[in-house]
């Protein structure tokens, strides 16, 4: 008489603990599991291959793993999960962590752990997991009993998404994994996890008094970040009906249009005077679903102590924190616009034309004399002559991320993956992510040489799992935004060259196609015949190092010399 399979019994009383995982999973809607594998969840990653729900991608490292659920996440508005073995791959993820922690994204990690019988022991990879993660996570435990597993990964996965979405941490000790759930527990999660959650809603007085508030306003301007994602026509009659003008918060460039006659500009890095003047004059600075981090409010210095600001968005633990709040509104972002402009109040007209062709201007690609290799705005025209309007852009950190930012027309709301947090490493496993997860949408990858050497081994990642992704490398030999820092403000460099690696032949050897480009009409070919490819290429872009913003050379900055290109480009 043959064995019974337990693990596919859909009515047995008891459920395996990596099946129970996967099938509350699963209900939530996670449709993507990254990981790097290892020996401490092996139920997990058994059941999530045996998935017909969930795909399993093995990933190259973990921080690739959690770039790549991070991306996923905010992409598709969906959590991913990202899983590692113990302290050296929990080590491993903590950048992924930290960087989803910033931006606001939901995500769960799931950890295997040391047997309960030798913990505080200093066993092999052991580490408090918990404890680890408490400071970059929303939340994080340890799972000490089996029957507890639907428990609390419905806790989780309910807490990634709630009120400021973000990452949660789920530590699961292996012989914890080698028991069973009851088959009521398990259910109970999944009713847990698809019970659908209000977000709340703001009073009618409230609604009529912010009214009042923008309508009697000298000149009110609008901050939209990530609470505000999937709001572009809600955002752009609200900014029409009352006469307000709009900043997109940093690395949020799709959330509003910029070809709307309200946009004023991208709140980046080195954000032109031009730009910020009219948020410097603003009298009333409406924060819509955005954190009010460093860089939005460029070092903490705006809105101005003298505007009244008002902050709007589904957890009140971000309001009045960095920066004053003069009032806080808590609730849900597009329900207030719709009621706002759908409700009998006035119709207001502001005048923003100046201030919007000023954030125009600054958008605009401007052309410099470049010595060695491309200069990166020539690049950034090139793309935007050629790439269709609703490219996926997934973006590393890094001096040349100022060119993407300052010149790439994000041209639809879920088209920019870029790390609020500026981690670098993110774009080529972001880029992996957002292949897989909508193959129906064209996606680069933009990176420089330092941010690709640190995570270019996913590429084998994408080639495997056959992604359709473009990868763009600014190559310029050197850690660009240290090299302009140490000239600023000491005068000479230290530690930032990179050597001379031929990242095409790497491509090549990870299975992609690799080009190597040094001048516009290569660019221009090859960008193309990337885009056509339903595979990966990847375009290793020579760019001159000296001009290391849109704005500055490295050679005007301190008394040292721009450091000569580091293969003088002679490529047969």
């Amino acid at each position: 008489m043959p064995l019974p399979d337990s693990t596919a019994d859909p009515i047995s009383e008891t459920v395996g603990a990596g099946d129970a995982i996967e099938r509350i999973l699963a209900a939530a809607g996670v449709r993507r599991f990254y990981t790097v594998p290892g020996e401490s969840f092996l139920e997990v990653l058994d059941a999530v291959e045996r998935s017909s729900d969930l795909m399993l991608v093995s990933t190259r490292h973990e921080s690739g793993a959690a770039f790549m659920a991070e991306a996923d996440a905010k992409l598709t508005g969906v959590i991913a999960v990202a899983a590692a073995t113990r302290a050296v791959g929990g080590a491993n993820l903590a950048i992924g962590v930290h960087t989803a922690f910033q931006d606001s994204t939901p995500m769960l990690v799931l950890l295997g752990q040391v047997e309960e019988t030798l913990m505080d022991k200093e066993a092999f990879q052991e580490v408090d997991l918990a404890a680890f993660f408490r400071p970059i996570a929303k939340w994080a435990t340890t799972i000490h009993d089996t029957q507890r597993i639907p428990d609390i990964i419905a806790s989780a996965l309910t807490r990634a998404v709630s009120g400021r979405p973000g990452p949660v941490v789920v530590a699961l000790p292996a012989n914890v994994l080698a028991g069973h759930s009851t088959k009521e527990a398990v259910d109970e999660a999944i009713r847990r996890v698809q019970a659908v959650v209000a977000t709340p809603v703001v009073s009618d007085d409230t609604v009529r008094a912010l009214a009042t508030a923008i309508s009697e306003a000298r000149s009110p301007v609008a901050i939209v970040g990530v609470g505000a994602q999937d709001l572009r026509d809600e955002l752009a009659h609200f900014a029409d009906h009352f006469g307000v003008g709009v900043y997109n918060a940093f690395r949020r460039q799709d959330v509003f249009s910029a070809d709307d006659p309200h946009y004023l500009g991208h709140l980046t890095l080195g954000a032109a005077p031009s730009v910020l003047a009219a948020l410097k004059q603003a009298d009333l600075v409406l924060v819509l679903g955005s954190r009010l981090d460093e860089v939005t409010t460029q070092s903490f210095t705006l809105p101005n102590a003298g505007a009244r600001v008002v902050h709007v968005g589904t957890d009140d633990s971000v309001m009045g924190v960095s920066m004053h709040s003069d009032w806080s509104i808590v609730g849900d972002v597009g329900d207030l616009l719709n009621r706002l402009e759908g409700g009998s109040f006035n119709r207001v007209t502001r005048d923003w034309s100046d201030a919007h062709q000023a954030a125009l201007n600054a958008s605009t690609p401007r052309r410099r004399t470049a010595a060695n290799g491309l200069d990166p705005a020539a690049i950034l025209e090139i793309m935007r002559e050629q790439l269709p309007s609703d490219t996926i852009v997934a973006s590393d950190a890094g001096n040349f991320s100022v060119f993407l930012h300052s010149y790439w027309p994000y041209g639809g709301a879920h088209t920019q993956l870029a790390p609020i947090s500026g981690a670098m490493g993110y774009a080529v496993p972001a880029g992996v992510a957002a292949a897989l997860a909508r193959p129906d949408r064209p996606v680069i990858a933009v990176a420089g040489d330092g941010g690709f050497m640190m995570s270019g081994m996913e590429i084998e990642t994408a080639v495997r799992y056959g992604a359709a992704l473009t990868i763009l490398v600014f190559r310029n030999g050197l850690y660009g935004t240290i090299a302009m820092h140490q000239r600023r403000e000491i005068g000479r460099t230290a530690g930032i060259d990179i050597g001379v690696v031929d990242i095409a032949k790497l491509a090549e050897a990870l299975g992609a196609v690799g080009v190597t480009v040094a001048d516009e009409s290569t660019l221009r070919t090859e960008l193309e015949r990337a885009m056509a490819f339903p595979g990966v290429t990847v375009l290793d872009i020579i760019t001159d190092p000296d001009l290391i913003t849109p704005s500055a050379r490295l050679s005007e900055i301190g008394r040292t010399q721009v450091l000569p290109h580091p293969d003088k480009m002679e490529i047969s």
